[in-house]
């Protein structure tokens, strides 16, 4: 398992969340949304700090990152994070 992040997508969240150089970002399973991976389920953003990282990734200066005990989600694949132009928004996909 790997997290991709694309630099679009990271300077997109450095924008929307105003982000600076060293701040973290965490992805975790929330209900509701639309999920690729299970029904029901989707990935949540925040500006975090690390407790037990199992997946890190570290793009223009921001570090992102899931915790271990949420990595079921993946079910052993990866994830990747893209910015698409046409739509203004950030895709994830699970494979």
């Amino acid at each position: 398992m790997k997290l991709f992040v694309a630099e679009k997508a990271a300077s997109w969240y450095k924008q929307e969340l105003a982000l600076s150089e060293g701040d973290h970002v965490r992805l975790f399973v929330r209900m509701g949304g639309c999920g690729s991976v299970v029904p029901g389920l989707s990935l949540g953003v925040m500006r975090e700090e690390p407790r037990q990282p199992g997946l890190e990734a570290q793009v223009e200066g921001v570090n992102f990152f899931i915790e271990q005990d949420q990595l079921w989600y993946l079910d052993n694949r990866d994830l990747h994070i893209t910015f698409d132009p046409e739509t203004e928004d950030i895709q994830m996909d699970v494979r």
